[in-house]
């Protein structure tokens, strides 16, 4: 037995050997598709822990990976049905390459929101989390949650992602200089498009959905004529700003908002960086005017505030006839629907043709490392083998070849039977050059996606980051504001609008809006003096 774990571990050495030669030459282009990794060779049936360990060893350039490491991650979204089986292929590659296991835990989207601080304000024993722009990045790099990446770390544990990733990702994705974030390394747009019911819009009789108005005729027309129908449902979550909003008037005014949390935007346009109070804009009052009606039409639930519907549940099992999500997600629930040839016949909707688009930066989607995590190294090292290495990255991204997908080609693939039961989970942090596209991604979704990449619209913010340390309990009561005084409002539940706006407003004043508002108008005007 001993002569033969001779000949495996030699035999391993020699295949790392050829690998080294076979993937030498590095590409600093991150828009470039990386080299798939080649994997090692196959062990016997009955590998041995020192065969483990030296393969182990070799293919982390003689980092000692002797002790076995059981890593865990913290998701957000719902734990998918085939979770055991592909997180168990997983493990073995990790095991072989690494010495480590992953184990994840999911904090489902009807109330991540709420949990995902509370994971990391309590110092729970976990090494990486799923994090992003969206999900608070800023403020828990602030707060400390996250462990501060250094270049020596990045250089020594993740090889692969630092020849890979572009400079400009890597600065976007710091916090007063500091990186505490390994961020995706594919772009992405994120602007807002509506999801419905085609078949329903024909069945009426009703305009083309390209505006505003043609979309509010749409909503109240099935409110009238289909009962049981929901005509929209949110997006659940403990959102400041909905999905609709973000149509509605971040796309239709053409501004950014620097925070979800904030009633803070500029103009796209603007070169100065000017910050104004959104809920102080007329446009935001004619949006509440527009929304009121749709309330009064029975657009939505009346029990919306409440809602903890999964919208994209509701869309495809018939129960709404439209959602608002980015082209991505929309565009890869009509392709599943179509898959399992769904009765409604869908359709997107852009109803900010001709507005300005932007491109997500690369905090979109990223993993940090907890800051209290026993196995940083380790925890490094699987980020750079799950963005990087091919067979580990597609069963992350995919999950078992021949079970959940079947390969076309080198850039595509093909959805089979069981590719719902292992979706819809943030696994988006490990997008990479090696991701695969659909086949059966809708083509009028990758024709919006390209006409919206040929034409971006960069401007002077778009790697601004806000520092709120100085302003912390302010945010905290500006956002209680929000949530207790506007999102009523944005659902049409004051009949008041003038009063509700005029309370809203000085319940801002109160909880510190114009302190906040300062500071952030102080630290755009020196990120513009400095570019």
């Amino acid at each position: 037995m001993l002569r033969k774990n001779r000949f495996i571990m030699l035999a391993l050495v020699l295949t790392f050997v050829m690998i080294l030669s076979a993937c030498g030459g590095g590409n600093n282009n991150a828009n470039t598709p990386a080299k798939a990794t080649n994997n090692a060779a196959e062990v016997t049936s009955e590998p041995t822990e020192t065969a483990s360990a030296t393969n182990v060893a070799e293919t982390s350039d003689n980092i000692d990976t002797s002790k076995e490491v059981k890593l865990k991650m913290i998701f957000v979204g719902p734990k998918p049905i085939d979770y055991d089986s592909v997180f168990a292929e997983i493990n073995k590659k990790l095991k072989e390459k690494i010495n480590a296991t992953l184990e994840g835990e999911f904090l489902d989207w009807s109330d991540w929101a709420q949990k995902y601080p509370l994971k990391l304000a309590a110092n729970e024993d976990f090494d990486l989390i799923y994090s992003a722009n969206w999900a608070g990045y800023n403020d828990q790099a602030l707060k400390g949650g996250f462990l501060e990446l250094t270049d020596e770390l990045i250089t020594k544990y993740m090889p692969k992602t630092k020849e890979a990733m572009s400079d400009v990702s890597w600065d976007q994705a710091k916090v007063n200089g500091k990186l505490y974030m390994v961020p995706q390394n594919r772009g992405e747009s994120v602007e807002k498009l509506i999801l419905y019911r085609e078949d329903l819009r024909k069945k009426y009789n009703l305009p083309e959905i390209n505006s505003p108005e043609a979309y509010a005729t749409y909503l109240k027309t099935i409110a009238e004529k289909e009962k049981g129908i929901t005509p929209f449902t949110p997006e659940t979550g403990d959102w400041k700003y909905h999905n609709l909003d973000r149509v509605l008037l971040k796309q239709q005014n053409e501004w950014n908002m620097f925070d979800l949390d904030l009633p803070f935007a500029f103009k796209l346009t603007d070169e100065t960086g000017k910050v104004f109070n959104v809920y102080e804009t007329q446009e935001f009052k004619d949006l509440l005017v527009y929304y009121k009606d749709l309330a009064d039409n029975n657009a939505w639930s009346k029990n919306v505030l409440n809602s903890k519907n999964d919208h994209q549940a509701d869309f495809k099992a018939g129960k709404t006839a439209s959602i608002t999500h980015n082209n991505g997600t929309l565009g890869a629930l009509m392709a599943l629907m179509r898959q399992e040839n769904s009765p409604y016949e869908v359709a997107l909707a852009d109803i900010n043709q001709g507005k300005k688009k932007s491109v997500a930066i690369s905090t979109q989607n990223g993993t940090s490392i907890h800051a209290t995590s026993k196995n940083v190294e380790r925890s490094l090292m699987l980020i750079d083998l799950l963005q990087n290495d091919k067979e580990l990255h597609d069963l992350m991204m995919y999950g078992i070849s021949g079970v959940h997908y079947e390969p076309v080609g080198d850039t595509k693939y093909k959805a089979l039977d069981k590719n719902p039961n292992f979706t819809g989970f943030s696994n988006w942090n490990f997008n990479s050059p090696l991701n695969l596209d659909n086949e059966a991604f809708p083509q009028e979704a990758n024709d919006l996606a390209k006409g919206w990449e040929a034409n971006v619209y960069h401007y002077a913010l778009e790697t601004f980051v806000f520092d709120n340390s100085k302003v912390k309990t302010e945010i905290a009561n500006v956002g209680n504001v929000m949530l207790r005084y506007a999102i009523p409002l944005e659902y049409g539940v004051i009949k008041d609008i003038d009063k509700g706006l005029a309370d809203l407003n000085k319940q801002l004043k109160s909880a510190g809006i114009d302190k906040i508002q300062a500071e952030l108008q102080a630290q755009i005007d020196a990120f513009l003096a400095n570019k």
